[in-house]
């Protein structure tokens, strides 16, 4: 399988280290990856603002840019999602291109499970973590199971994050909470949505965990910063930097395995 690599564009502008995380993480999973060149914003911004004139030609380059791919892999619940339940009002019900992109784009950690089969990680992350799991994911992707909702679902993040060596998931008093950061909510209504980031951080922090780990660097950017100005006893990760950094300490201690030579 070859898949394309969508990144999107705050990855791209802030957090390139996300990106390389996430392809390193794939291809240590044995998939053939390629970057579109000319990839642009989904769009998603100005049509959470009612911009949906602006919208369309946007959605119509993305297409034009994924084209001809098997499946597009993106680590932003929110983009993918943005993709497969929100394009259709861009594209005629017979635009068999789009169609095939909008039934074959996936979140990273859907991708791994679902399309690769993949439910183990070989790999060791010794710190405590909390999970965050983003508005989008859960009740779009439908990655996980929300309290709202009886449904039983299996937490593809947590699945993977749980085969890890090492690793201790700390549990959340509220476990799927908005953090307050919606896009252009967060700027609109700044102080709820701080306050919103802060109850969330909190909750983090009083389960004793040190690192917050989502699959939507949006919420993580949000959250991140209020920790930061605030001096707050945590860090955040994106689930591809945890996965990604927990298989090369088990390359490095294999390699350490393989240089130890008997004494006579």
């Amino acid at each position: 399988m070859t898949v394309a690599l969508f990144i999107p564009c705050y990855i791209d502008q802030f957090y390139p280290n996300v990106a390389i995380a996430t392809l390193t993480l794939l291809e240590r999973l044995g998939v053939r990856v390629e970057y579109p060149a000319g990839q642009t914003c989904c769009g998603q911004p100005m049509a959470n603002t009612g911009c949906d004139a602006e919208t369309a030609p946007v959605a119509k380059q993305w297409v034009k840019r994924f084209a001809g791919y098997d499946a597009v892999v993106c680590p932003s619940g929110s983009c993918a999602s943005m993709i497969r339940n929100h394009y259709d009002d861009y594209f005629g019900p017979k635009d068999v291109e789009f169609q095939h992109l909008r039934d074959n784009t996936f979140e990273l950690s859907e991708f791994i499970v679902d399309q690769l089969g993949v439910r183990s990680i070989p790999g060791r992350f010794n710190r405590p973590v909390s999970i965050h799991s983003s508005c989008h994911g859960l009740r779009e992707l439908r990655l996980g199971k929300c309290s709202e909702n009886m449904t039983p679902r299996e937490d593809k993040m947590r699945l993977l994050l749980e085969s890890l060596d090492g690793i201790e998931i700390k549990p959340l008093s509220r476990v799927d909470e908005c953090c307050g950061f919606g896009g252009t909510f967060a700027v609109a209504e700044r102080e709820t949505s701080v306050a919103m980031g802060i109850d969330r951080v909190t909750d983090h922090i009083s389960s004793g965990s040190e690192v917050m780990v989502a699959g939507d660097m949006s919420c993580l950017m949000h959250m991140g910063g209020l920790i930061r100005r605030r001096n707050m006893p945590m860090s955040v990760m994106h689930i591809a930097e945890v996965l990604s950094e927990a298989m090369q300490e088990e390359v490095s201690d294999a390699d350490r395995a393989s240089s130890v030579v008997a004494k006579p």
